[in-house]
């Protein structure tokens, strides 16, 4: 198996990129007043006196169904002392557009620690969330009409983003380890004789631990070969890892599993079960890399931050002071002030609290398939690893499979492989001639799954990539996707809804006990 890590070297500098740009970027520059910081507001107009607050320690026990947690208090003042240099007064003027420059300082020694760019003039700014992150990364880079490479089943919000601009997606083909190489390259390759006279896609984007909707997480070869191509085609990467720390430990059956398996304690032995990110390979600055505070410490927070080459991290700026300008200064300042006082080791063992979490959680809904489904392996035929049939049904040679799955390796969805070939509803509705029949019965399924059920899961159309008119992307027949997610309700709830789910199969596919 490789190493997932690049051997250690002297870093090379980014390459020039700058003809990527659109045509916004390159005319766009920044704001004159902001360098200047003239008009200020007067702090002592602020009614912000004092901020105090109450926060879990680092080792805080966050485990489902813990009620008692040890904790810390921090305050932020209105004015700066010798003690206490974050303040209020400061939080809440007008900044930069790189933002807090202590924050910035925390998360560029968190980054070279632990993401490791692999080349030598990579730079950082905050943003607003990675929403706000891709938003100026396709208004960096991408004109009206451009391609724009994604996965088969990709994230609907980054599209509904560029969408209005004409864009359209050219799905990869994906399985339970998430984008495939080989496919990648294909596209690319034959691109001049698929779309000839239609300029060639630069821009990947990709969620590559934790995909959503599928919970595939990509291994290091894999994001070595996409990186190669990339390379190859002049291509950059937008690499959207909000579930970076939630890579998850294999998943073990309940009953082989053992109450004194070995628990990742420190970053050490963490950096050792995580995969590498793009921006470690990159030894070109082609990757555009989006962190956020969402998953980790709270989606309101409204924070995240690129690590990019400078270059484009210059124009990213200019962007940000005309556009959004930078984050909201409370969040700044309380996540400034929430990470000193944590320090680095802190903010890891938060990390590893968040991502066993996840595991329990994780656990929870495969024990529930298997506790409520027959579990068996699929075979050689299918993507994913195993198959769910009605409970006692295993040993039948007839058994029909209702879905096919994997077990999560990172983040916090599940993506079932509902398989409709057998199903009464399904057959009518092809001898009826009806030319979508997967679509039409996936809208009844669900729809009684939710009015007759109370269950909501997300169907597959949710995540088809948008695509160029003619250019529909040829889904496999006869299945159904739908994603789960395991990140919120309680085991309790889990099983309840896992229950129904069950019922509502059985009915569908008329199955008999």
């Amino acid at each position: 198996m490789a190493s997932n890590t690049i051997p250690a070297r002297e870093l090379p500098k980014a390459v020039d990129l700058s003809h990527h740009l659109n045509k916004l970027s390159r005319s766009r520059g920044g704001s004159p007043l902001k360098h200047l910081f003239q008009c200020l507001p007067h702090p002592s107009l602020f009614p912000y006196q004092q901020l105090d607050l109450k926060v879990y320690a680092s080792d805080a026990k966050i485990m489902p169904g813990e009620t008692v947690h040890s904790s810390v208090d921090i305050s932020l003042p209105q004015y700066a002392s010798t003690n206490q240099t974050n303040t209020l007064s400061k939080a809440i003027q007008y900044c930069s557009g790189r933002g807090s420059p202590a924050l910035t300082s925390l998360f560029r020694d968190f980054t070279s620690k632990f993401m490791r760019p692999g080349y030598a003039d990579w730079d950082l700014l905050l943003n607003s969330g990675s929403t706000d992150g891709w938003n100026k990364v396709v208004g960096l880079l991408c004109e009206y009409g451009d391609y724009i490479i994604v996965e088969e089943h990709t994230f609907p919000s980054s599209q509904s983003l560029w969408a209005p601009m004409g864009c359209k997606g050219v799905p990869i083909k994906m399985d339970k380890d998430g984008m495939i190489p080989e496919d990648l390259e294909r596209v690319l390759d034959k691109w001049d004789e698929t779309h000839p006279g239609v300029k060639r896609p630069h821009l990947l984007y990709t969620v590559p631990v934790g995909q959503n909707p599928t919970g595939a997480t990509l291994p290091f070869e894999r994001k070595q070969a996409i990186y190669d191509t990339c390379v190859k085609y002049d291509i950059i990467i937008c690499e959207d890892d909000p579930y970076y720390f939630l890579q998850l430990p294999e998943y073990v059956p309940l009953h082989e599993r053992k109450e004194d398996s070995k628990v990742v304690e420190n970053d050490t032995d963490l950096m050792k079960t995580l995969v590498s990110p793009f921006i470690h390979i990159d030894h070109q600055g082609r990757v555009i890399r989006l962190e956020t505070m969402s998953k980790t410490l709270g989606p309101g927070n409204r924070l995240g931050y690129f690590v990019c080459n400078s270059f484009f991290a210059e124009r990213l700026v200019h962007a940000t002071e005309v556009v959004s300008q930078a984050p909201c200064g409370w969040s700044q300042a309380i996540i400034e002030e929430l990470l000193k006082h944590w320090g680095q080791d802190g903010y890891i063992r938060w990390l590893l609290g968040v991502r066993e979490n996840y595991a329990i959680r994780r656990d929870w809904i495969c024990d529930i398939f298997h506790e409520v489904f027959d579990v068996i392996p699929a075979g050689m035929e299918h993507i994913d690893d195993f198959l769910a049939l009605a409970k006692g049904h295993k040993e039948d040679p007839q058994a029909i499979p209702f879905f096919s799955f994997s077990y999560p390796k990172g983040g916090m969805f599940i993506y079932v492989k509902a398989y409709l070939s057998q199903n009464p509803e399904f057959k009518a509705l092809q001898a009826s001639g009806e030319q979508e029949p997967d679509r039409v019965w996936t809208e009844a399924f669900w729809t009684q799954l939710i009015h007759e059920d109370k269950i909501l899961l997300t169907p597959y159309w949710f995540y088809q990539p948008i695509v160029a008119t003619g250019e529909e992307q040829k889904k496999e027949p006869d299945v159904a996707f739908f994603r789960m997610t395991f990140s919120y309700e309680s085991r309790e709830d889990m099983l309840l809804g896992i229950q129904r789910l069950a019922k509502a199969f059985k009915r569908n596919w008329q199955i008999v006990d």
